[in-house]
C-alpha cells in the first residue's frame, strides 16, 4: 500500500478545502495510506465551516493526521508571516518524516511565497526547499494532465523557474539545460516508460531569433548546444528549437482534438510563463506539478493558493485529486521499476 503524506499548504488559503474535497472520494484513497501534515484545530474548524454548503467533504475525525502546532491565528484570505510559517513547518516536517522512511510521496498543497519570505524562509518555492533538505542539485518542475477530452497526455519540463526574465538568458547554461534533458528523458523512461521519446524544445526569442535577427541565443548557444544533446542521447528525438508561439499547436490539437499522433511525448519550456500559459489554458483544472529528480515522489496541484475565495466552498479540488492519483501512481512505479541515472 502506497502511504503518502498530504500537506496543507497555506492554511489562510483554499488548501484545506481542496484536500477534504479531494479525500472524500474513495476512488482517489483507495490504493493509499494517507496521512495529513497539519493543524488538526484548524482542519477541523475549516471543515465545520464548509460542511453546510459542501455535503461532500472528509470528516478531520476519520483522517490520519500529522498535528503540527499553529504559530498564531490564521486570518483566512491574508497571507503573512503566521500562515506562511505554518505552511513551511507543514512541508519541513513532511520532507523529514518522507526521507525517515515512513511514507513513500509527497503531496503539497499551495503556499504564497511572499508569506514564506515575511516568516524569513526565503525559497522560489516549494520544489527548491524540497531539493535542499533531499541533499539533490539535479531536479526540475514537470507539469503533467491527461486531457479529459483525448485522453492525450501533456507534460512539460521548465528549464527555469521563479527567477525574473531579465535573468532567463544567463541561466540557459549548457550545463544546466544538459541537466533538464537528462532528468526528462530519466522520467519519461521511469514514470511513464517510453524509451524512444519525441522531445519538443522551444527557441528563447520570438520565432526562435530569426536567424539572428532577433537574438543571437539560438545562434551562439542554445543550437550548438542541442546538437551535442542529439549525440548523447540518439534513443531520442529532440525536435528544435522550435518558435515558441508556434510549439504549442500540436499539443493544443493532441489536447482538444483528434490528431495525438504528430503531438510530441513531451515539451521542454526555457522559461515559466513560456511553458505554463499554455499549460493553464489547456489544463488549469487538473494539471499536476511532479518534482522530478527527488529520491521520493512529490506532486501538487497546479494551481495557487486563491486567497480570495479562501473559506467559500467554490475551491475546485480536480487538479489535487489528479495530484494525489498521479503521486500514486509513481509510487508504484518506482517500486516496480527503480530509478535508473542517466549517463
Amino acid at each position: 500500500m502506497t502511504r503518502l503524506v498530504i500537506t496543507l499548504g497555506d492554511p489562510a488559503g483554499i488548501g484545506a478545502e481542496v484536500v477534504l474535497k479531494a479525500l472524500a472520494d474513495p476512488t482517489v484513497t483507495q490504493n493509499a495510506e494517507i496521512t495529513i501534515a497539519g493543524n488538526r484545530v484548524y482542519l477541523d474548524e475549516m471543515y465545520d465551516r464548509l460542511i453546510p454548503s459542501c455535503p461532500n467533504l472528509a470528516n478531520p475525525a476519520d483522517l490520519n493526521i500529522l498535528h503540527l502546532d499553529s504559530p498564531g491565528e490564521i486570518t483566512l484570505g491574508t497571507g503573512d508571516a503566521i500562515s506562511g510559517e505554518a505552511s513551511f513547518r507543514y512541508l519541513d516536517t513532511a520532507i523529514d518524516r518522507t526521507l525517515s522512511g515512513e511514507f513513500d510521496g509527497i503531496v503539497t498543497a499551495p503556499i504564497a511565497k511572499s508569506a514564506w519570505k515575511a516568516a524569513g524562509h526565503v525559497y522560489p518555492g516549494q520544489t527548491e526547499l524540497l531539493a535542499e533538505k533531499a541533499g539533490v542539485d539535479r531536479f526540475g518542475m514537470m507539469f503533467v494532465a491527461r486531457s479529459p477530452h483525448t485522453g492525450w497526455t501533456l507534460r512539460t519540463l521548465l528549464a527555469t523557474t521563479h527567477i525574473p526574465l531579465r535573468q532567463v538568458a544567463e541561466a540557459l547554461t549548457p550545463e544546466a539545460l544538459t541537466c533538464k534533458v537528462e532528468l526528462l528523458i530519466e522520467c519519461l523512461d521511469q514514470a511513464f516508460g517510453i524509451t524512444q521519446p519525441r522531445i519538443a524544445i522551444a527557441g528563447l526569442n520570438p520565432h526562435s531569433g530569426e536567424q539572428g535577427q532577433l537574438g543571437r541565443e539560438e545562434i551562439d548557444g542554445l543550437s550548438p548546444w542541442l546538437d551535442e544533446m542529439r549525440q548523447r542521447f540518439p534513443q531520442a528525438q529532440l525536435d528544435g528549437l522550435l518558435p515558441p508561439d508556434t510549439m504549442w499547436v500540436k499539443p493544443g490539437q493532441a489536447w482538444f482534438g483528434s490528431d495525438r499522433v504528430s503531438a510530441h511525448d513531451a515539451y521542454l519550456a526555457l522559461y515559466h510563463d513560456q511553458g505554463l500559459i499554455p499549460v493553464k489554458l489547456m489544463a488549469f483544472d487538473r494539471a499536476v506539478n511532479t518534482s522530478i529528480g527527488l529520491p521520493f515522489v512529490r506532486t501538487s496541484p497546479d494551481h495557487g493558493t486563491a486567497f480570495d475565495i479562501a473559506g467559500k466552498g467554490i475551491a475546485d479540488a480536480t487538479s489535487m485529486k489528479a495530484a494525489i492519483e498521479f503521486a500514486i501512481e509513481l509510487v508504484q512505479r518506482r517500486s516496480s521499476r527503480p530509478l535508473i541515472r542517466a549517463i
